[in-house]
């Protein structure tokens, strides 16, 4: 995909939040989405290719995290204009499942095929609500929450908001911290 076949683009200032390297989009683009929450898109970042799931600001808008490859590849300089250009698909990318997750779904030792019949947004949405509390007990109730409601056949958190359960290092009360 080139930034030209892209259904939203525009130029965005990579900045850091707490030393985590983000874009935010200007209103116009995030306008242009589907969703006020979570969007899986695909797209270009000054040319390089990716694909992520962008992240609402809690105010209408959405950011993007920006991997160590990434920020390494765009200079890793903070108010550099990045030319973006973003395409929503259907087509979630695999979500990465933290660490505590992962040893309680391998040590259930049933679930493996229950894990992987879940679709990847699906998967994402578990991933993102046990990863949505700073708290260290309510993330391992979460867990255990989630291996239980797993096993009884339960395909996605219950009341799960993908616009305000958000990275919680980044954002208070689903709203990404820093915005004026």
């Amino acid at each position: 995909m080139t930034a030209t076949t892209a259904d939203v683009t525009f130029t965005a200032n990579a900045e850091l939040l707490f030393d985590r390297p983000i874009l935010r989009l200007p209103q116009d683009a995030s306008d242009q989405l589907p969703s006020r929450g979570q969007v899986a898109v695909t797209g270009t970042l000054d040319g390089t290719e990716f694909s992520t799931v962008i992240e609402p600001d809690g105010r209408r808008g959405h950011w993007i995290s920006l991997d160590d490859d990434q920020w390494e590849k765009l200079g890793k300089r903070e108010g550099a204009g990045i030319e973006v250009g973003l395409t929503p698909t259907k087509n979630w990318p695999e979500v990465t499942v933290p660490s505590d997750l992962r040893a309680a779904l391998d040590g259930a030792g049933d679930l493996d095929d229950v894990w992987a019949g879940l679709t990847p947004m699906a998967r994402w949405e578990w991933v993102r609500w046990i990863k949505s509390t700073k708290n260290a007990d309510t993330r391992a109730r979460r867990v255990d929450v989630a291996i239980s409601k797993l096993e009884s056949g339960k395909r996605r958190p219950c009341c799960f908001d993908l616009s305000s359960c958000t990275d919680p290092e980044l954002s208070k009360s689903g709203k990404l911290l820093g915005l004026a």
